[in-house]
């Protein structure tokens, strides 16, 4: 990306002798409530130098993502507001301008242009209903003198920057038609289309897959290199952080806890709150998995669960007449068995069709092939043997609050499968779910509140809890821990191994994070395109990797360790192929093959 005409700063970093290019002094944000205000930013001071990376770091609640709402003038009216501080930018020759006194006309002169702001869900800050090529060039053209052709040359310049391919012909796609990371490298386009001084990244990976990840860091690193810009990095990830940061904030409950360089904060860490936060962070190499005897591995009689040759597809319609056309091959032939007392993790990327599986196994969607629950074929059920069967499998999903009918009390709802299946009187189902609730580290007393009552790691322990209502064979966890923060995360994981000592249960644990299923699994099956590339043992698949694409899964989780600081993430050669096909185009069968010892690895590695 050239500067281009209109732009008042050139490209390479200026020297750090030439002072921060912003400097917040007694920072405090209060927000009103029922009982008044409260401070959600309490007297934050910080500086950021010219090319530096500062990362804050903290978990939900620790005022990070407020701090960067404030500098951005973006906080949400009228409940929050900027009670004290100073937020100092500096410009130039022209001195300082205090960004906290601007009102939002002159403000707006300074987004995007000084200052630009990439978010977590790039869905909610694209507009759905204008193209890519329309959001670019509008916003290059409100801030440069630039005309609508050198606009748009700008804008494919900026596309072609963040290694998006046929960058021209992307101009007239819209936000729908591209992919999570794709949506994300957009952002980064039209934040750094006006080469900002300081850009402010808030958790820009948490929702992307691992490797789509690596690339926008790199990507980061990559455009900071080329032109100097500032960055704040908000994340909890402290893998990211090790692997991105120049220094660190560390922030809890709205205050700074601990500031210093990241080699510092990670190898000498001064406050009690910065060790607990690196001692939850889960590492991959440390893994810490039971030796299985073996026998129920083998033994077909004693599995939970057996999956033969599943096929999940759905038909597209399209064209004039809205004839099927098309067809998402979301799950192609994929076979596995689970033992009591075992934990399966099923890994892949989004589109990779591990959901689909377990939506499969717990009847949400229609397939073909065989799913034996307990012995029992589920294809061969009439209604009433197949709710039966039905209460062996049970479900905890990724976002805890969605589970949960915000109407009902959380007694109510970990009692509901009780009363569905006609368990049990009132009195003894309401025994049970107090029993229940301090089995998973609530309290009975807490029966009686509301869902928005408690913090996501209880949520997720309230769901928990309804899962092993029924006293299931097997429990399908689907992303259960990835929105939670990493000591809540390391947490519910004990919790979940706990149970599983006590009550036999057996685990189908979905995920999309290498580090956490390393420290979870007995077996991993890892899923590419609808079928399984890799399967063996935890230890097989993760000291011995065969699949390249097993290998690229595990190569680009992030090391919570600034001295393993890799120079460059894995590349990802190119967008991972769509599973949708047209009619009479059937993917290629991957065969297995065993590598010795159970290790099963596809025939094309």
């Amino acid at each position: 990306m050239n500067a281009g005409a209109g732009k008042k700063h050139a490209g390479a970093a200026a020297p750090a002798t030439a002072g921060p290019v912003l400097d917040i002094a007694g920072l405090s944000v209060s927000v009103r409530g029922e009982d008044g205000e409260r401070d959600v930013v309490s007297n934050l001071s910080l500086t950021l130098a010219r090319g530096e990376t500062l990362c804050i770091a903290g978990e939900s609640g620790s005022g990070k993502s407020m701090t960067a709402l404030a500098i951005m003038q973006l906080l949400p009216q009228p409940a929050a507001r900027i009670s004290s501080g100073k937020i100092r930018l500096r410009t130039g020759d022209l001195g300082d301008t205090d960004l906290a006194t601007l009102d939002e006309r002159q403000m707006r002169r300074i987004r995007g242009d000084r200052i630009a702001m990439i978010f977590q869900e790039p869905m909610t800050s694209l507009n759905p209903v204008l193209s890519i090529g329309r959001q670019l060039t509008e916003s290059i053209e409100a801030h440069t003198s630039l005309s609508q052709a050198q606009a748009r040359q700008r804008a494919i310049e900026a596309l072609k920057a963040v290694r998006i391919s046929e960058a021209e012909s992307r101009l007239k796609q819209f936000p729908h038609e591209l992919s999570g990371g794709m949506r994300q490298r957009v952002m980064i386009a039209m934040a750094l289309a006006l080469e900002p001084d300081v850009l402010i990244a808030d958790e820009p990976t948490t929702a992307l897959d691992v490797t789509v990840q690596g690339e926008v860091l790199e990507l980061l690193r990559d455009l900071q290199r080329q032109h100097g810009t500032s960055v704040i990095l908000i994340t909890h990830d402290m893998g990211v952080v090790a692997e991105m940061a120049d220094r660190v904030i560390i922030m809890r409950h709205g205050r700074m806890v601990e500031e210093g360089t990241t080699s510092d904060i990670f190898a000498r860490p001064q406050a009690d709150y910065t060790r607990e936060l690196l001692a939850a962070v889960p590492r991959i190499g440390t893994g810490a998995g039971r030796q299985k005897s073996g026998d129920a591995e083998t033994a077909a009689p004693a599995n939970v669960a057996v999956v033969n040759d599943l096929h999940v597809r759905f038909d597209l319609r399209g064209g004039i007449f809205g004839r099927v056309n098309r067809r998402v091959h979301a799950v192609e032939g994929i076979s596995f068995s689970i033992a009591p007392n075992e934990t399966l993790a099923l890994v892949g990327e989004s589109g990779c069709g591990k959901s689909t599986t377990a939506k499969a196994l717990a009847g949400l969607v229609p397939y073909s092939g065989d799913i034996v629950i307990g012995g029992r074929n589920l294809s061969g059920l009439g209604r009433d043997e197949r709710k039966a069967v039905r209460r062996d499998v049970q479900m905890i999903f990724q976002d805890p609050f969605a589970s949960l009918d915000p109407r009902m009390r959380v007694g109510d709802l970990v009692a509901e499968p009780l009363v569905i299946h006609g368990i049990a009187s009132k009195d003894e189902r309401s025994q049970r779910v107090a029993a229940l609730f301090e089995r998973v580290g609530l309290s009975a007393d807490q029966m009686e509140l509301y869902p928005h009552e408690f913090s996501g790691g209880q949520r997720q322990r309230v769901c928990i809890a309804r899962a092993l209502a029924l006293r299931p064979k097997l429990i399908i966890a689907d992303e259960s821990v990835s929105a939670l923060d990493v000591s809540v995360q390391a947490r519910v994981l004990d919790l979940l191994k706990e149970l599983q000592r006590e009550f036999g249960v057996a685990y189908l644990f979905i995920s999309h994070d290498m580090a956490v299923v390393e420290n979870i699994s007995d077996r991993v099956a890892v899923m590419y395109l609808g079928q399984i590339v890799e399967m063996g043992t935890r230890d097989q698949v993760f000291s011995n990797p065969r699949h390249p694409y097993t290998r690229r899964l595990i190569e680009a989780v992030p090391v919570p360790d600034p001295a393993q600081r890799r120079s460059r993430f894995a590349r990802l050669d190119q967008e991972i192929p769509s599973a949708t096909r047209r009619i009479g185009e059937a993917p290629l069968k991957l065969a297995l093959r065993d590598v010795g010892n159970g290790h099963l690895v596809a025939a094309d590695a």
